[in-house]
């Protein structure tokens, strides 16, 4: 019942997370320009290092086939790029009038799914090891910064009601608790470490394909900043990995 007050905290957490949009409401746009950019490096950074550093060894380690954990960081990294290509989805994480949404339905639609994979993920990683989910949750919580600012100042702009809004945003984020309680349902029944390695290969397609475009894409003036902020946040999970190893 540990592994489940885990998943069910991280999952609230993680919901109350939405909120941090509001924030678009009252910096104003030359404050959230500056540190959006920052903000994504460092979540590209994060989930990175949480795939390359925590994630794969724990993957690896506890498998006996050395090929196994790669197939599934290749079904993982193949289930978001499916995703984006069918619902034409893709993370905002630019103020909102430098972002071109497709449909504001569809961007929480995109948004729900990812969050309910991205919870089955990280749930089955609280299931592997405490350590092991606590650091995966920072990774992923690292992302949903940048990613609820832009989406929620893209659905401001579609024409939403602010509260309404906020509301939608906190609900598409609330699947993530539900994925997390599927997986802890689903380990009665079935080996859900597998998931692991899948969620590796979320983190790393998020990282490389949707985060560092984003801030490769910009002016020369910030980029040495984006540097530090995409090490800072490869460095800082590189010595949790040392500071607190996975206990299993």
């Amino acid at each position: 019942m540990e592994s489940l007050a885990w998943i069910v905290g991280s999952g609230v957490l993680m919901s109350a997370l939405a909120l941090v949009g509001s924030l678009t409401l009252v910096l104003p746009e030359r404050i959230l320009q500056r540190i959006l950019l920052p903000l994504v490096s460092f979540a590209a950074g994060s989930l990175i290092g949480g795939a390359l550093f925590h994630m794969l060894p724990a993957a690896v380690g506890a498998s006996d086939d050395p090929v196994a954990p790669f197939i599934w960081v290749g079904a993982g990294f193949l289930t978001f790029f499916t995703l984006e290509q069918y619902l034409h989805y893709h993370h905002c994480h630019r103020a909102a009038l430098a972002c071109k949404q497709p449909l504001t339905y569809l961007v929480l639609l995109g948004d729900g799914l990812h969050n309910l994979l991205g919870g089955l993920a990280v749930g089955a990683t609280f299931l592997v090891d405490i350590r092991l989910g606590v650091t995966t949750w920072l990774a992923a919580a690292a992302h949903e910064v940048p990613q609820e600012l832009g989406d929620f100042g893209v659905l401001v702009h579609g024409g939403w009601e602010k509260r309404t809004a906020l509301l939608m945003n906190v609900l598409s984020a609330s699947t993530f608790l539900l994925g997390g309680i599927l997986a802890w349902l689903a380990a009665s029944r079935i080996d859900v470490s597998f998931l692991v390695p899948f969620a590796a290969g979320n983190f790393l397609y998020i990282g490389a394909s949707d985060l560092v475009p984003e801030v490769t894409h910009t002016e020369r003036a910030g980029r040495l900043e984006n540097l530090l902020a995409l090490t800072l946040g490869l460095g800082g999970l590189l010595a949790i990995r040392f500071a607190l190893p996975p206990t299993g």
